[in-house]
């Protein structure tokens, strides 16, 4: 009986947690952004796209997958190193979650490479946010103490 009720109230605690992290999550979400789908590559032909969201900071654009319950951002790329590759249009079974007016990018970020899909408003803020960055030379050192 005892440990009917101990294992009981482990799984309410655990059920409360998943609650919680979904609550959360959906907050974040809620808060804005560019919807976007992503994904890591190497990955075959039109697998592993996820949707979500991107924001933009003043150095690091975030990708919050919608799929996800992690309480932040499930990839990070840093302006500065920021590369964007080839782009092109969706092709294959992409179409199954991809319209013809989305371009796809290549994107590497310190050694990890991506593929990013925006539409053609998301793509022109996106390379704006990209192309307006900084120059490495133009940042201010700080004085060694």
């Amino acid at each position: 009986m005892h440990t009917g009720l101990i294992v009981l109230i482990i799984l309410v605690v655990l059920l409360a947690g998943l609650v919680a992290a979904f609550a959360y999550r959906l907050t974040v979400l809620r808060r804005g952004g560019t919807a976007a789908i992503m994904r890591v590559l190497p990955s075959e032909g039109g697998t592993g796209w996820r949707h979500g969201i991107i924001r933009y900071g003043d150095n690091t654009l975030v990708f919050f997958k919608l799929s996800s319950l992690r309480p932040g951002p499930d990839h990070r790329l840093g302006r500065q190193d920021v590369h964007v590759g080839d782009r092109r249009a969706p092709r294959d079974t992409e179409f199954d979650i991809m319209t013809s007016d989305i371009a796809v990018l290549e994107l590497s970020d310190g050694g990890k490479n991506y593929e990013i899909a925006l539409d053609r408003s998301a793509l022109t803020a996106f390379l704006s946010w990209v192309e307006s960055r900084p120059s490495g030379r133009s940042r201010r050192r700080r004085p060694a103490a």
